[in-house]
């Protein structure tokens, strides 16, 4: 229920932590576990998948230092989110619940990563991967 933000030296291919910080809010005590991270196509904004509070964690991204400043933790709408995606376009979010079998639609806030239920629901079988496929 955490995320390590980490500092690349490419010319010695190495790693150094930089900061943990929870994906949970401070007064969450149940149990919970991470699932899936993705990155926000501007690269502004990082999310992450709680299993068990059922949210998204939304994460400011500082370019400059690496760093992550917790935005929120929209509720999915749903219990046990696993598998999530950003569509291409950065504009939308579908968040998985695999225990409640549908994926719920989120409008993403271009300017704070912010989610907006965008009121679409799918029911869909136990879902655990969102993946967006080019059409031709």
């Amino acid at each position: 229920s955490s995320v390590t933000a980490f500092a690349f030296d490419a010319s010695r291919g190495a790693l150094t932590p930089l900061q943990t910080i929870s994906t949970l809010p401070q007064d969450f005590t149940g149990n919970n576990s991470g699932a899936e991270l993705e990155m926000h196509p501007s690269g502004k904004f990082l999310y992450g998948s709680n299993r068990g509070h059922n949210s998204i964690a939304v994460f400011a991204v500082d370019a400059r230092k690496g760093t992550l400043t917790p935005v929120e933790q929209a509720s999915t709408q749903g219990k046990v989110p696993r598998g999530f995606g950003i569509d291409p376009t950065g504009s939308y979010l579908f968040a998985g619940n695999q225990n409640s079998d549908n994926v719920v639609v989120f409008r993403i806030d271009s300017k704070t990563g912010r989610l907006t239920p965008a009121g679409q629901t799918f029911e869909v079988g136990a879902p655990v991967n969102v993946i967006f496929v080019a059409t031709r």
